[in-house]
Protein backbone atom coordinates (compact mmCIF):
# COMPACT_ATOMS: atom_id res chain seq x y z
CA UNK A 1 0.00 0.00 0.00
CA UNK A 2 1.55 3.12 -1.05
CA UNK A 3 0.22 6.46 -0.59
CA UNK A 4 0.09 9.93 -2.19
CA UNK A 5 -0.21 13.52 -1.75
CA UNK A 6 -4.02 15.04 -2.24
CA UNK A 7 -1.84 17.94 -4.38
CA UNK A 8 0.76 15.93 -6.01
CA UNK A 9 -0.62 12.95 -7.19
CA UNK A 10 2.37 11.77 -9.13
CA UNK A 11 4.10 11.43 -4.99
CA UNK A 12 4.54 7.99 -4.14
CA UNK A 13 5.46 7.25 0.12
CA UNK A 14 5.35 3.97 2.17
CA UNK A 15 2.73 4.79 5.01
CA UNK A 16 5.73 5.11 7.74
CA UNK A 17 6.86 8.03 5.99
CA UNK A 18 3.51 9.48 5.50
CA UNK A 19 3.10 9.27 9.05
CA UNK A 20 7.02 10.70 10.25
CA UNK A 21 6.24 13.55 7.61
CA UNK A 22 2.41 14.73 8.34
CA UNK A 23 2.03 16.57 5.94
CA UNK A 24 3.74 16.57 2.23
CA UNK A 25 6.03 18.71 1.71
CA UNK A 26 3.44 20.59 -1.20
CA UNK A 27 1.32 21.29 1.24
CA UNK A 28 -1.07 18.54 0.46
CA UNK A 29 -2.59 15.37 2.71
CA UNK A 30 -1.31 11.55 2.61
CA UNK A 31 -3.76 9.35 1.22
CA UNK A 32 -3.51 5.60 0.23
CA UNK A 33 -3.44 4.97 -3.64
CA UNK A 34 -6.69 2.48 -3.36
CA UNK A 35 -8.99 1.57 -0.33
CA UNK A 36 -8.30 -1.53 0.73
CA UNK A 37 -11.50 -4.06 1.25
CA UNK A 38 -13.06 -6.23 3.90
CA UNK A 39 -14.89 -9.41 3.00
CA UNK A 40 -18.02 -10.21 4.46
CA UNK A 41 -16.10 -13.01 6.41
CA UNK A 42 -13.59 -10.74 7.77
CA UNK A 43 -16.26 -8.50 8.76
CA UNK A 44 -18.31 -11.04 10.98
CA UNK A 45 -14.53 -12.55 12.30
CA UNK A 46 -14.03 -9.13 13.85
CA UNK A 47 -17.18 -10.01 16.14
CA UNK A 48 -15.46 -12.63 18.05
CA UNK A 49 -11.98 -10.23 18.76
CA UNK A 50 -11.30 -7.93 21.24
CA UNK A 51 -10.54 -4.15 20.37
CA UNK A 52 -6.42 -4.36 20.14
CA UNK A 53 -6.90 -7.46 17.44
CA UNK A 54 -9.54 -5.85 15.67
CA UNK A 55 -6.77 -2.58 14.94
CA UNK A 56 -4.57 -5.12 13.90
CA UNK A 57 -6.68 -6.29 10.94
CA UNK A 58 -7.31 -3.21 9.50
CA UNK A 59 -3.93 -1.62 9.92
CA UNK A 60 -2.66 -4.44 8.30
CA UNK A 61 -4.67 -3.61 5.03
CA UNK A 62 -3.29 -0.05 5.22
CA UNK A 63 0.66 0.21 7.04
CA UNK A 64 1.71 -2.78 4.69
CA UNK A 65 5.31 -1.68 5.29
CA UNK A 66 4.97 -2.51 9.22
CA UNK A 67 5.69 -6.21 10.12
CA UNK A 68 3.27 -7.73 12.34
CA UNK A 69 4.86 -8.15 15.33
CA UNK A 70 5.38 -4.33 15.26
CA UNK A 71 1.64 -3.91 14.50
CA UNK A 72 1.11 -6.24 17.56
CA UNK A 73 3.57 -4.30 19.60
CA UNK A 74 1.42 -0.63 18.74
CA UNK A 75 -1.88 -1.86 19.35
CA UNK A 76 -1.57 -3.68 21.96
CA UNK A 77 0.56 -1.00 23.45
CA UNK A 78 -2.30 1.56 23.16
CA UNK A 79 -5.75 -0.33 23.37
CA UNK A 80 -5.35 -2.08 26.61
CA UNK A 81 -6.92 -1.81 30.37
CA UNK A 82 -4.53 0.51 31.93
CA UNK A 83 -4.93 3.28 29.02
CA UNK A 84 -9.13 2.51 28.74
CA UNK A 85 -11.26 2.05 31.98
CA UNK A 86 -13.64 -0.06 29.20
CA UNK A 87 -12.34 -3.58 28.52
CA UNK A 88 -14.43 -2.95 25.17
CA UNK A 89 -12.34 0.23 24.25
CA UNK A 90 -15.44 1.80 22.53
CA UNK A 91 -18.71 1.22 24.61
CA UNK A 92 -22.13 1.38 22.42
CA UNK A 93 -25.08 2.52 24.65
CA UNK A 94 -28.73 1.93 22.51
CA UNK A 95 -31.39 4.92 23.17
CA UNK A 96 -34.80 4.95 21.89
CA UNK A 97 -35.60 4.44 18.40
CA UNK A 98 -32.89 2.20 17.31
CA UNK A 99 -30.35 5.01 17.93
CA UNK A 100 -26.91 3.27 19.15
CA UNK A 101 -24.29 6.00 20.93
CA UNK A 102 -20.82 5.27 20.27
CA UNK A 103 -19.21 5.86 23.20
CA UNK A 104 -15.37 7.22 22.32
CA UNK A 105 -14.82 9.04 25.01
CA UNK A 106 -12.97 5.69 27.73
CA UNK A 107 -9.18 6.64 27.72
CA UNK A 108 -6.99 8.64 29.61
CA UNK A 109 -8.01 12.45 28.79
CA UNK A 110 -12.00 11.50 28.46
CA UNK A 111 -11.94 12.16 24.66
CA UNK A 112 -12.43 11.03 21.17
CA UNK A 113 -9.07 11.45 20.54
CA UNK A 114 -7.72 9.10 22.80
CA UNK A 115 -8.78 6.59 20.48
CA UNK A 116 -5.85 7.64 18.05
CA UNK A 117 -3.23 9.27 20.07
CA UNK A 118 -2.94 6.53 22.52
CA UNK A 119 -1.44 4.60 19.60
CA UNK A 120 -0.50 7.24 17.27
CA UNK A 121 3.14 7.40 19.18
CA UNK A 122 3.56 3.87 18.39
CA UNK A 123 2.64 4.26 15.33
CA UNK A 124 5.25 7.31 15.06
CA UNK A 125 8.48 6.11 16.63
CA UNK A 126 8.06 2.83 14.83
CA UNK A 127 7.71 4.88 11.34
CA UNK A 128 11.05 6.76 12.19
CA UNK A 129 12.91 3.61 13.09
CA UNK A 130 12.55 3.10 9.20
CA UNK A 131 12.59 6.60 7.80
CA UNK A 132 14.67 8.75 10.06
CA UNK A 133 16.66 6.66 11.92
CA UNK A 134 18.28 9.18 14.67
CA UNK A 135 16.65 12.07 14.36
CA UNK A 136 14.72 13.29 17.08
CA UNK A 137 10.76 14.10 16.49
CA UNK A 138 9.28 17.25 17.24
CA UNK A 139 5.34 16.80 17.41
CA UNK A 140 3.02 20.17 16.77
CA UNK A 141 -0.23 20.05 17.27
CA UNK A 142 -3.11 23.40 16.94
CA UNK A 143 -5.93 22.10 19.03
CA UNK A 144 -9.77 23.45 19.66
CA UNK A 145 -9.19 21.56 22.92
CA UNK A 146 -9.52 17.57 22.97
CA UNK A 147 -6.41 16.69 20.23
CA UNK A 148 -3.87 18.85 22.61
CA UNK A 149 -4.52 16.92 25.98
CA UNK A 150 -4.98 13.52 24.43
CA UNK A 151 -1.65 14.29 22.16
CA UNK A 152 0.29 15.59 25.17
CA UNK A 153 -0.64 12.85 27.30
CA UNK A 154 0.04 9.96 24.66
CA UNK A 155 3.25 11.51 23.90
CA UNK A 156 4.41 12.60 27.91
CA UNK A 157 7.65 11.28 28.12
CA UNK A 158 8.12 9.19 24.82
CA UNK A 159 12.27 8.83 23.69
CA UNK A 160 13.27 10.64 20.73
CA UNK A 161 10.09 12.95 20.65
CA UNK A 162 8.87 16.40 22.27
CA UNK A 163 5.61 17.86 21.61
CA UNK A 164 4.20 21.24 21.59
CA UNK A 165 0.53 22.41 21.35
CA UNK A 166 -1.05 25.53 20.55
CA UNK A 167 -4.80 26.07 21.93
CA UNK A 168 -6.86 29.39 21.48
CA UNK A 169 -6.62 31.17 24.47
CA UNK A 170 -10.21 31.69 24.92
CA UNK A 171 -11.31 28.93 22.48
CA UNK A 172 -11.57 25.75 25.20
CA UNK A 173 -13.97 24.86 27.68
CA UNK A 174 -12.06 25.48 31.89
CA UNK A 175 -11.50 21.93 31.78
CA UNK A 176 -9.60 21.50 29.12
CA UNK A 177 -7.84 24.09 29.75
CA UNK A 178 -6.94 22.88 32.90
CA UNK A 179 -6.06 19.20 31.48
CA UNK A 180 -3.40 21.15 28.97
CA UNK A 181 -1.80 23.69 31.46
CA UNK A 182 -1.37 20.82 34.15
CA UNK A 183 0.40 18.53 31.88
CA UNK A 184 3.03 16.35 33.28
CA UNK A 185 6.09 15.59 30.95
CA UNK A 186 9.73 16.61 30.26
CA UNK A 187 9.09 16.78 26.57
CA UNK A 188 6.20 18.89 26.44
CA UNK A 189 5.13 22.47 25.95
CA UNK A 190 1.57 24.17 26.16
CA UNK A 191 0.92 28.04 24.52
CA UNK A 192 -2.39 29.35 24.01
CA UNK A 193 -3.05 31.82 20.67
CA UNK A 194 -4.67 35.10 20.85
CA UNK A 195 -7.12 34.06 18.03
CA UNK A 196 -9.27 31.50 17.48
CA UNK A 197 -8.65 27.86 16.54
CA UNK A 198 -8.25 28.35 12.79
CA UNK A 199 -5.08 30.93 13.62
CA UNK A 200 -3.79 28.43 15.72
CA UNK A 201 -4.61 25.35 12.76
CA UNK A 202 -2.84 28.46 9.61
CA UNK A 203 0.27 28.65 12.13
CA UNK A 204 1.21 25.36 12.65
CA UNK A 205 0.78 24.30 8.61
CA UNK A 206 2.86 27.63 8.15
CA UNK A 207 5.61 26.59 10.27
CA UNK A 208 6.00 22.73 8.65
CA UNK A 209 5.95 24.77 5.23
CA UNK A 210 8.56 27.42 6.65
CA UNK A 211 11.84 26.57 4.74
CA UNK A 212 13.68 29.24 7.16
CA UNK A 213 12.73 26.79 10.69
CA UNK A 214 13.41 23.77 8.49
CA UNK A 215 17.22 24.28 8.41
CA UNK A 216 17.04 24.97 11.67
CA UNK A 217 15.91 21.99 12.82
CA UNK A 218 17.60 19.94 10.63
CA UNK A 219 20.79 21.53 12.22
CA UNK A 220 20.00 20.26 15.39
CA UNK A 221 18.94 16.95 14.20
CA UNK A 222 15.17 17.59 14.47
CA UNK A 223 11.89 16.66 12.24
CA UNK A 224 8.94 17.92 12.43
CA UNK A 225 5.93 15.75 12.47
CA UNK A 226 1.95 16.28 13.12
CA UNK A 227 -0.59 14.79 15.40
CA UNK A 228 -3.29 16.91 14.15
CA UNK A 229 -5.85 14.36 11.79
CA UNK A 230 -3.86 15.86 8.64
CA UNK A 231 -1.29 12.95 9.64
CA UNK A 232 -2.11 9.63 8.48
CA UNK A 233 -1.31 7.95 11.63
CA UNK A 234 -4.10 9.90 13.23
CA UNK A 235 -6.75 9.31 10.82
CA UNK A 236 -6.42 5.23 9.99
CA UNK A 237 -7.18 4.56 14.17
CA UNK A 238 -10.32 6.04 13.47
CA UNK A 239 -11.41 3.81 11.25
CA UNK A 240 -11.21 1.44 13.10
CA UNK A 241 -13.94 2.22 15.25
CA UNK A 242 -16.51 2.60 12.97
CA UNK A 243 -15.52 -0.96 11.34
CA UNK A 244 -15.37 -2.39 14.81
CA UNK A 245 -18.84 -0.70 15.78
CA UNK A 246 -20.75 -2.84 13.20
CA UNK A 247 -19.15 -5.99 13.84
CA UNK A 248 -20.09 -5.41 17.11
CA UNK A 249 -23.67 -4.21 16.15
CA UNK A 250 -23.72 -7.67 14.45
CA UNK A 251 -22.33 -10.08 17.40
CA UNK A 252 -24.73 -8.38 19.40
CA UNK A 253 -28.09 -9.04 17.36
CA UNK A 254 -28.34 -5.30 17.26
CA UNK A 255 -28.46 -6.07 13.03
CA UNK A 256 -27.79 -8.36 10.16
CA UNK A 257 -25.04 -8.57 8.38
CA UNK A 258 -25.63 -6.79 5.36
CA UNK A 259 -28.28 -4.39 6.84
CA UNK A 260 -27.34 -0.58 6.24
CA UNK A 261 -26.88 2.03 9.25
CA UNK A 262 -26.58 5.82 9.34
CA UNK A 263 -23.50 7.14 11.02
CA UNK A 264 -23.85 10.46 12.41
CA UNK A 265 -20.72 12.90 14.08
CA UNK A 266 -20.61 15.77 15.26
CA UNK A 267 -17.33 16.93 13.62
CA UNK A 268 -15.46 20.49 12.79
CA UNK A 269 -12.12 19.17 11.00
CA UNK A 270 -14.18 16.48 9.29
CA UNK A 271 -11.44 13.75 10.46
CA UNK A 272 -13.70 11.83 12.46
CA UNK A 273 -16.72 11.54 9.56
CA UNK A 274 -14.11 11.18 6.53
CA UNK A 275 -13.28 8.22 9.01
CA UNK A 276 -16.85 6.94 8.58
CA UNK A 277 -16.43 7.39 5.33
CA UNK A 278 -13.13 5.74 4.40
CA UNK A 279 -15.17 2.63 6.50
CA UNK A 280 -18.07 2.39 4.26
CA UNK A 281 -15.56 2.44 1.08
CA UNK A 282 -13.77 -0.54 3.14
CA UNK A 283 -17.14 -2.48 2.51
CA UNK A 284 -19.25 -1.35 6.02
CA UNK A 285 -22.57 -0.96 4.89
CA UNK A 286 -23.69 2.62 5.52
CA UNK A 287 -26.60 4.71 4.42
CA UNK A 288 -26.22 8.14 5.00
CA UNK A 289 -23.43 9.57 6.53
CA UNK A 290 -24.78 13.10 8.32
CA UNK A 291 -22.61 15.76 9.07
CA UNK A 292 -23.41 17.62 12.58
CA UNK A 293 -22.42 21.64 13.35
CA UNK A 294 -22.95 23.95 15.80
CA UNK A 295 -23.09 27.30 14.76
CA UNK A 296 -19.67 27.64 12.92
CA UNK A 297 -22.17 25.62 10.13
CA UNK A 298 -19.50 26.58 6.84
CA UNK A 299 -19.66 21.92 6.59
CA UNK A 300 -23.42 22.36 6.36
CA UNK A 301 -23.85 25.15 3.82
CA UNK A 302 -21.15 23.30 2.08
CA UNK A 303 -22.53 19.93 2.13
CA UNK A 304 -26.10 21.23 1.10
CA UNK A 305 -24.10 24.29 -1.65
CA UNK A 306 -20.87 23.06 -2.91
CA UNK A 307 -19.72 26.29 -1.09
CA UNK A 308 -16.95 26.38 0.88
CA UNK A 309 -16.80 30.18 2.23
CA UNK A 310 -15.17 30.73 6.11
CA UNK A 311 -15.37 34.46 5.23
CA UNK A 312 -18.82 34.46 8.22
CA UNK A 313 -19.05 35.68 11.75
CA UNK A 314 -17.05 33.14 14.40
CA UNK A 315 -18.73 31.89 17.04
CA UNK A 316 -17.18 30.74 20.35
CA UNK A 317 -20.19 28.16 21.57
CA UNK A 318 -20.22 25.72 24.35
CA UNK A 319 -19.21 22.78 21.98
CA UNK A 320 -15.46 24.79 21.17
CA UNK A 321 -14.02 21.36 19.93
CA UNK A 322 -16.38 22.23 16.49
CA UNK A 323 -15.35 26.00 16.39
CA UNK A 324 -13.70 25.41 13.68
CA UNK A 325 -13.92 27.54 9.58
CA UNK A 326 -11.27 25.54 7.91
CA UNK A 327 -12.32 21.74 7.93
CA UNK A 328 -8.54 20.52 7.33
CA UNK A 329 -9.50 17.01 6.14
CA UNK A 330 -12.20 17.52 3.70
CA UNK A 331 -9.12 18.03 1.23
CA UNK A 332 -8.82 14.11 1.43
CA UNK A 333 -12.72 14.00 0.32
CA UNK A 334 -12.80 16.01 -2.51
CA UNK A 335 -9.56 14.16 -3.84
CA UNK A 336 -11.20 11.09 -4.21
CA UNK A 337 -14.41 12.95 -5.10
CA UNK A 338 -12.38 14.22 -8.12
CA UNK A 339 -10.94 11.15 -8.96
CA UNK A 340 -7.63 12.19 -7.84
CA UNK A 341 -7.37 15.26 -9.49
CA UNK A 342 -4.35 16.97 -7.90
CA UNK A 343 -5.13 20.33 -10.53
CA UNK A 344 -8.19 20.79 -9.08
CA UNK A 345 -7.47 20.51 -5.67
CA UNK A 346 -5.00 22.75 -6.07
CA UNK A 347 -6.69 25.36 -7.63
CA UNK A 348 -9.86 25.00 -4.81
CA UNK A 349 -7.39 25.48 -1.83
CA UNK A 350 -5.24 27.94 -3.44
CA UNK A 351 -8.46 30.13 -3.73
CA UNK A 352 -9.94 29.27 -0.27
CA UNK A 353 -6.38 30.72 0.76
CA UNK A 354 -6.38 33.65 -1.46
CA UNK A 355 -10.25 34.59 -0.90
CA UNK A 356 -11.80 32.36 2.23
CA UNK A 357 -14.23 30.25 -1.02
CA UNK A 358 -14.40 27.99 -3.63
CA UNK A 359 -16.78 26.67 -5.18
CA UNK A 360 -16.85 22.60 -6.10
CA UNK A 361 -17.64 21.36 -9.49
CA UNK A 362 -21.37 19.69 -10.38
CA UNK A 363 -20.21 16.02 -10.28
CA UNK A 364 -18.46 16.85 -6.42
CA UNK A 365 -21.88 18.68 -5.20
CA UNK A 366 -24.03 15.61 -6.83
CA UNK A 367 -21.49 13.00 -5.01
CA UNK A 368 -21.61 15.39 -1.74
CA UNK A 369 -25.83 15.16 -1.39
CA UNK A 370 -25.97 11.34 -2.31
CA UNK A 371 -23.24 10.19 0.67
CA UNK A 372 -24.07 12.93 3.03
CA UNK A 373 -26.84 14.87 5.38
CA UNK A 374 -25.27 18.07 7.13
CA UNK A 375 -27.09 20.08 9.58
CA UNK A 376 -26.63 22.46 12.65
CA UNK A 377 -27.89 23.79 15.98
CA UNK A 378 -27.27 26.72 18.20
CA UNK A 379 -26.37 26.28 21.64
CA UNK A 380 -29.87 27.15 23.16
CA UNK A 381 -30.92 23.64 20.86
CA UNK A 382 -27.69 22.26 22.38
CA UNK A 383 -28.51 22.56 25.66
CA UNK A 384 -32.39 21.71 24.88
CA UNK A 385 -31.40 18.33 23.60
CA UNK A 386 -29.51 17.41 26.56
CA UNK A 387 -32.14 18.26 28.87
CA UNK A 388 -34.34 16.56 26.93
CA UNK A 389 -31.96 13.32 26.53
CA UNK A 390 -31.59 13.05 30.22
CA UNK A 391 -35.05 13.43 31.00
CA UNK A 392 -36.42 10.89 28.35
CA UNK A 393 -33.94 8.69 28.39
CA UNK A 394 -31.53 9.23 32.22
CA UNK A 395 -28.23 9.25 29.46
CA UNK A 396 -26.24 12.80 30.31
CA UNK A 397 -24.89 14.04 26.55
CA UNK A 398 -21.88 16.54 26.49
CA UNK A 399 -22.14 19.52 24.81
CA UNK A 400 -20.82 17.69 21.30
CA UNK A 401 -22.86 14.84 21.16
CA UNK A 402 -26.21 16.80 22.16
CA UNK A 403 -25.49 18.33 18.92
CA UNK A 404 -25.25 15.20 16.76
CA UNK A 405 -28.78 13.79 18.13
CA UNK A 406 -30.14 16.87 17.32
CA UNK A 407 -29.02 17.08 13.67
CA UNK A 408 -30.08 13.03 13.47
CA UNK A 409 -33.54 14.01 14.91
CA UNK A 410 -33.62 16.93 12.39
CA UNK A 411 -32.71 14.71 9.79
CA UNK A 412 -34.83 11.77 10.94
CA UNK A 413 -37.93 14.62 11.03
CA UNK A 414 -37.38 15.84 7.44
CA UNK A 415 -36.80 12.31 5.75
CA UNK A 416 -38.41 9.50 7.66
CA UNK A 417 -35.28 7.50 7.80
CA UNK A 418 -35.81 5.17 10.48
CA UNK A 419 -32.92 3.16 9.31
CA UNK A 420 -30.46 2.02 12.84
CA UNK A 421 -28.42 4.46 13.41
CA UNK A 422 -24.80 5.07 14.98
CA UNK A 423 -23.80 8.14 17.08
CA UNK A 424 -20.56 9.41 17.56
CA UNK A 425 -20.18 10.60 21.15
CA UNK A 426 -16.89 12.48 21.23
CA UNK A 427 -16.28 13.44 24.96
CA UNK A 428 -17.63 12.61 28.32
CA UNK A 429 -20.17 15.52 29.53
CA UNK A 430 -17.63 16.59 32.56
CA UNK A 431 -15.23 17.82 30.37
CA UNK A 432 -18.03 20.58 29.81
CA UNK A 433 -20.02 20.85 32.87
CA UNK A 434 -20.55 23.71 33.10
CA UNK A 435 -22.82 23.98 29.77
CA UNK A 436 -24.11 20.51 31.18
CA UNK A 437 -25.41 21.71 34.45
CA UNK A 438 -27.06 24.39 33.10
CA UNK A 439 -28.80 22.85 30.50
CA UNK A 440 -30.23 20.13 33.18
CA UNK A 441 -31.61 22.82 35.18
CA UNK A 442 -28.64 23.73 37.53
CA UNK A 443 -26.75 27.18 39.17
CA UNK A 444 -23.74 26.88 37.02
CA UNK A 445 -22.24 29.86 38.82
CA UNK A 446 -18.92 29.05 40.62
CA UNK A 447 -15.41 27.43 41.09
CA UNK A 448 -15.07 24.82 37.61
CA UNK A 449 -15.11 21.69 40.47
CA UNK A 450 -18.39 22.36 42.77
CA UNK A 451 -20.52 22.86 39.08
CA UNK A 452 -19.14 19.49 38.84
CA UNK A 453 -19.91 18.23 42.35
CA UNK A 454 -23.06 19.35 41.83
CA UNK A 455 -23.41 17.97 38.55
CA UNK A 456 -22.68 14.44 40.35
CA UNK A 457 -25.37 15.48 42.82
CA UNK A 458 -27.98 16.19 40.03
CA UNK A 459 -27.75 13.14 37.57
CA UNK A 460 -26.13 10.30 39.71
CA UNK A 461 -23.39 10.31 37.02
CA UNK A 462 -19.78 10.51 38.41
CA UNK A 463 -17.11 12.52 37.04
CA UNK A 464 -14.35 10.68 35.61
CA UNK A 465 -10.87 9.86 37.47
CA UNK A 466 -8.26 11.83 35.18
CA UNK A 467 -11.01 15.19 35.44
CA UNK A 468 -11.14 14.74 39.06
CA UNK A 469 -7.48 14.34 39.34
CA UNK A 470 -6.85 17.52 37.74
CA UNK A 471 -8.24 19.64 40.66
CA UNK A 472 -5.09 19.77 43.08
CA UNK A 473 -2.28 19.59 39.77
CA UNK A 474 -0.61 22.61 39.48
CA UNK A 475 -0.51 25.29 36.78
CA UNK A 476 2.82 24.30 34.74
CA UNK A 477 2.04 26.40 31.59
CA UNK A 478 0.73 30.11 31.43
CA UNK A 479 2.28 30.98 28.18
CA UNK A 480 0.25 33.04 25.53
CA UNK A 481 1.72 34.30 22.08
CA UNK A 482 0.36 36.43 19.23
CA UNK A 483 -0.33 33.75 16.30
CA UNK A 484 2.42 35.27 14.14
CA UNK A 485 5.00 34.26 17.04
CA UNK A 486 4.06 30.58 17.37
CA UNK A 487 7.19 29.74 15.28
CA UNK A 488 9.69 31.36 17.37
CA UNK A 489 7.77 29.62 20.17
CA UNK A 490 8.45 26.33 19.13
CA UNK A 491 12.01 27.16 17.76
CA UNK A 492 12.65 28.73 21.92
CA UNK A 493 11.14 25.47 23.39
CA UNK A 494 13.05 23.56 21.04
CA UNK A 495 15.88 25.26 22.00
CA UNK A 496 15.88 24.69 25.76
CA UNK A 497 15.51 20.92 25.02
Amino acid sequence: MNYTSTRNSSLKATSAHAIVKGLSDEGGLFVPESIPALSKEEILSLGDKKYSQRAFDVFSKFLTDFTPDELRHCVESAYNSKNFDSDNIAEITKLKDSRYILELWHGPTCAFKDMALQILPYLLTASAKKEVKGKQIAILVATSGDTGKAALEGFKDVDGTSICVFYPEDGVSPMQKRQMTTQEGNNVNVCAVKGNFDDCQNGVKAIFTDKDIEKKLSDNNILLSSANSINWGRLAPQIVYYVSSYAQLVKNGEIEYGEKINIVVPTGNFGNILAAYYAKLMGIPVNKLICASNSNNVLTDFINTGIYDRNRKFYTTISPSMDILISSNLERLLYHFTGENDKLINDWFKSLKDTGRYEVNEDVKKKLSEQFFAGFCTDDETKAQIKKTFEEENYLLDTHTAVAVKVYEDYRAKTGDSTKTLIASTANPYKFGRAVFQSVGGNAEGDEFDVIARLEDKTGTKIPAPLAATKNKPIRFTGCVEKQEMGKAVLDFLNSK
